[in-house]
């Protein structure tokens, strides 16, 4: 994947932003503005008027940087052929990639940033050396921790953050109707869609182009193929129609690790619920700390299936039944033929569809069975694999089986109906003298919390 860092050259510099030298290098050099007046926050372009679609834009002049007049912009944008420029940039490191966004847009292109580690991309925004705009959505849910980071960011880099909130209307109706917690029960879209998208689709109506932090890493089976400029598939810009709103994802390629090896590096204020456990952020109600062995996007909507992990804001990235090949899964679960196989050991037995429905049908086993129902491409079974490794060793000869069962595909409907399957992985016990398997009831997928779930039912 391309590096999430870089650093510039530029006698005009912070010396804090020299430290960017130790991890990389790029090839453009580059100033930072000057700072705004003690006390006051700097607003380097014009706000966003999003909730006046029909408004005209304004002139490059009225912005308080000088950028490229908006008709030789707009020309400049329409000409070009983005999935060639994605392919010219897929190795640009995302400070490239940044330049040339704000580049080509001016002011009319903004940062969607939501208060967690996409601060990365405002970190980048700010070393171009050029004016940029950043809005975020608050969904009147958000934890307190991210709101305090929306001071700090707005304090940090002297901006003016643009906040975009849901239709009041909306909220009393949903909330009236349904309560306060009817995710919980029957899926978050119903929210997220009053709450954040339609929220969303106003901001993006004053645009020609917006910024997000989207990583491939991120979720399994929606994020897989995320290019680092589109034209974006589900909303429409400024202009208005289909093909009217580029996206940017400039750190597409970038690993989440190396995306914090960045912030430190560079200093830059973070949200304190990543140190408490906290990887990917959202609404305080539909997010929670990831446990060990879990994947980062685990602490979202977690009493849903992995593959429904996404609020609607990035629909149009959430790969499809049969038009992305290269992805392993796609939008109903189904993995690819080609995905290589995990939990490989000689301590873990794979069961076949007739073993497994064979261990289901006894009534007395001659040894309790630990089973694991799995789906390769899946990142969560991906992350227990070496704690699941480890407990198979462990339990060797001890009376106990340890196996797998993959459980997507032509096998995942049945693994539903008989096997408690909701989402991957689900660990069961078949205990040697009761017919219905216990399935395990926690997260908690590290070695010690799998082997007192044995010892306490053996």
């Amino acid at each position: 994947m391309a590096s999430a860092t870089a650093s510039i050259s530029s006698h005009s510099i912070a010396l804090r932003d020299l430290k960017a030298a130790r991890i990389g290098a790029v090839r453009q050099q580059v100033a930072v503005p000057a700072a705004a007046p003690k006390g006051q926050r700097a607003r380097a372009v014009r706000p966003l008027c999003a909730a006046e679609p029909s408004r005209k834009p304004v002139s490059a002049s009225a912005a308080s940087a000088p950028v490229a007049p908006v008709e030789e912009e707009a020309s400049a944008a329409a000409s070009v052929d983005y999935e060639a420029l994605a392919l010219e940039l897929v190795d640009a490191s995302p400070l490239e990639i940044m330049d040339r966004a704000l580049d080509m847009f001016g002011s009319e292109i903004a940062i969607a940033f939501s208060g967690a580690e996409d601060v990365a991309l405002i970190e980048y925004a700010k070393l171009t050396g050029r004016p940029f705009r950043v809005f975020s959505l608050d969904t009147g849910r958000l934890n307190p921790e991210t709101y305090q980071l929306f001071d700090k960011v707005e304090k940090h880099y002297g901006i003016h953050i643009e906040y975009m909130f849901p239709e009041a209307s909306e909220v009393q109706d949903l909330v009236r109707t349904k309560g306060l917690f009817s995710f919980y029960e029957d899926g978050h879209q119903e929210c997220c869609r009053v709450r954040k998208v339609r929220p969303l689709r106003r901001a993006l109506k004053g645009l020609k182009a917006w910024i997000t932090g989207q990583r491939k890493d991120q979720s399994p089976g929606t994020r897989a193929s995320i290019p680092v400029v589109q034209v974006d598939p589900s909303f429409e810009g400024l202009d208005g129609g289909a093909g009217s709103l580029i996206k940017w994802n400039p750190v597409a390629n970038v690993d989440g690790k190396d995306i914090w090896t960045f912030l430190r590096t560079m200093d830059v204020p973070v949200n304190t619920l990543h140190a408490q456990g906290y990887v990917s952020i959202g609404c305080e109600p539909c997010t929670r700390p990831v446990l060990p062995g879990q994947h980062e996007r685990e602490g979202r909507w977690w009493w849903e299936d992995a593959t429904a992990k996404e609020c609607g804001l990035h629909k149009g990235n959430i790969d499809k039944e049969g038009q992305t090949p290269k992805v392993g899964v796609n939008g109903n679960g189904s993995a690819e033929a080609s995905a290589p196989d995990i939990f490989q050991s000689q301590a873990i037995v794979n069961l076949t569809r007739p073993g497994i429905e064979n261990l289901l049908r006894l009534e007395n086993r001659a040894e309790p069975w630990l089973a694991v129902l799995y789906a390769p491409w899946c990142p969560y079974c991906q992350a227990m694999e070496a704690s699941y490794v480890e407990l198979a060793e462990q339990l060797s000869g001890s009376g106990i089986k340890v196996a797998k069962f993959r459980a997507d595909g032509e096998q995942k409907s049945f693994a539903q109906a008989e096997l408690q399957l909701q989402s991957f992985p689900t660990i069961l016990l078949f205990p040697d003298r009761t017919v219905k398997p216990i399935k395990y009831p926690s997260e908690k997928r590290d070695v010690q919390s799998l082997l007192a779930f044995v010892n306490t039912l053996r």
